[in-house]
């Protein structure tokens, strides 16, 4: 009997564990068998494996094969492990060096003319193997440049099955240049200054992004809640290296492009309100894939016509508001994904919009308006930082608003300075700004702010909860980091304290 392994990697979320793929080649009846926990697609894997061999003119053994993947304990799923299954088998039939095989990642999925297809998770597999001490990685031609984003690490691209087998041998495979195509054009990029009016509701924007504070927004249609919402992102400052990495990981499980780089800026996921909680949390018979709060992650999540949404996916919300991860659970493995993300929460006052609209009829039913409202529950709402109510503009206030609109870049400038405020604060703890601090470390380590009177007050008239109150702190530091403030006085508090009850302003005036 001869024997030999090849590499892969098993990504639970984004932790991934070196899989070794065992081969052996003895006496029996002339059969390919596969154990070590393989799910279907494993399954299918050896009819490719012997198309792609017979397309390639290699030789399958004529004897018995055993392909084992080990851990057994740890369930296997998906079709990069074509690459290492083939591998194994022709290292044991001594068609390819079995010392080079056994020290080399393999991902890639084979196809029956034994062309190499592109597979999901490339990015956080080769991440885990270079922590596991591999320095060498075959991976599809097609995601060379996602894989080459690992720093450190040899990368070999290969279109066919011959092109393994040239690799392993030490024969160089050349790949041929990428064509020149023309220049894309930058997409457009969104401008504050776009929005005309709602000054209150820009202030709330600046202040979302300098602290990143999770922010709800209310008011009749048309009067730029959406807007508002799709230029957030442009405020936010760039990843940083660890981030790119973290965002750009979960983009590569997704099986979204990463060939152009890692992301570097801010992701922005906006799911439709008949989206299910499968979409939105995520997803996966055996082996779970992210969802749109795993792809906003570090960015921002925006759930227009929020009541609208399923409540079992609002109040999913909940857990990865106050943690930033997200756990699916299924019977064999527990994955975990990233979910720290900023959530924008927009909705209309009533379902046809128009409910204490002036000059407008409102057709609902007194309980529909009721049941319409009910569905951000108080829990929910009580984790937003930010809440604004957004009015209808008048003929003379859009005149007087056409003149003084400040565009993103100046925005974000004055965002960028507030967060160095921020993390230069709070050097030396897990965390980079206001929103994240945890309301131990706001009581007991930051200065104690003025003005707590009036956070007694509102207490006493149940303006705002226990929860509340470390949310009204938080908001008053980014307030006078905005400032450039380095203490928060009684007039952060109390504007805090407006911006949290999200009371309706003069914006109609």
């Amino acid at each position: 009997m001869s024997a030999a392994s090849a590499w892969s990697v098993a990504l639970v979320g984004l932790d991934g564990t070196m899989v070794e793929i065992e081969a052996a080649i003895g006496n029996g009846l002339p059969r390919t068998v596969l154990v070590g926990l393989p799910d279907a697609a494993l399954y299918e894997a050896r009819d490719r494996c012997h198309a792609a061999a017979a397309s390639s003119g290699l030789a399958w053994p004529n004897q018995l094969v055993t392909i084992n993947l080990t851990p057994a304990t740890l369930p296997k799923a998906g079709s990069h492990y074509d690459l290492g299954i083939i591998t194994a088998v022709l290292a044991a039939a001594e068609l390819v060096p079995a010392r080079r095989a056994a020290s080399v990642v393999m991902l890639g999925e084979l196809g029956l003319d034994a062309r190499v297809r592109p597979v999901r998770g490339v990015l956080p597999a080769l991440l885990a193997a270079q922590e596991a001490g591999f320095d060498t990685a075959i991976v599809p031609a097609a995601q060379v440049g996602e894989a080459r984003l690992v720093e450190g690490m040899t990368i070999w691209g290969v279109r066919t099955l011959a092109d393994v087998v040239d690799v392993l041998h030490g024969r160089p495979v050349l790949l041929p240049p990428a064509p020149l195509g023309e220049p894309e054009e930058a997409p457009h990029a969104l401008d504050l200054a776009d929005v005309v009016g709602q000054d209150e509701a820009r202030y709330a924007l600046e202040v979302a992004a300098a602290g990143r504070h999770h922010l709800f927004m209310a008011g009749p249609p048309g009067v730029g809640k959406t807007m508002l919402a799709e230029r957030l992102v442009g405020l936010l400052p760039d990843l940083t290296r660890g981030e790119s990495l973290e965002v750009s990981a979960v983009h590569s499980l997704a099986g979204l492009d990463l060939n152009d780089g890692l992301v570097t800026r801010p992701p922005y996921s906006d799911p439709h309100h008949n989206a299910s909680l499968a979409s939105v949390v995520g997803s996966g018979v055996r082996v779970p894939r992210p969802g749109s709060i795993s792809l906003a992650h570090r960015g921002v999540l925006f759930l227009d016509e929020a009541p609208e949404f399923p409540r079992s996916v609002l109040e999913a919300l909940r857990t990865p508001l106050e943690s930033g991860t997200v756990t699916i659970g299924r019977a064999q493995v527990n994955a975990r994904f990233p979910a720290r993300f900023q959530l924008v929460l927009a909705a209309n006052p009533c379902p046809c919009g128009n409910h204490g609209v002036a000059g407008a009829r409102c057709t609902c039913a007194p309980m529909a308006v009721r049941r319409y409202a009910d569905k951000l529950s108080g829990p929910i709402l009580d984790r937003i930082d930010l809440r604004q109510q957004l009015v209808a503009m008048r003929k003379a206030y859009l005149k007087k608003s056409l003149g003084s609109r400040e565009s993103t870049a100046v925005v974000a400038a004055r965002v960028r300075l507030a967060r160095e405020r921020q993390a230069m604060r709070l050097r030396g703890t897990p965390w980079t700004t206001n929103g994240e601090v945890p309301g131990a470390f706001l009581r007991k380590e930051l200065a104690v702010p003025e003005g707590l009177d009036l956070l007694d007050q509102a207490l006493i008239r149940r303006e705002v909860s226990p929860r509340g109150v470390d949310k009204v702190i938080r908001l008053a530091w980014t307030l006078a980091d905005l400032d450039g403030s380095g203490h928060v006085g009684r007039g952060h508090v109390a504007a805090a304290l407006v911006l949290r009850r999200g009371d309706a302003t003069g914006a109609a005036a």
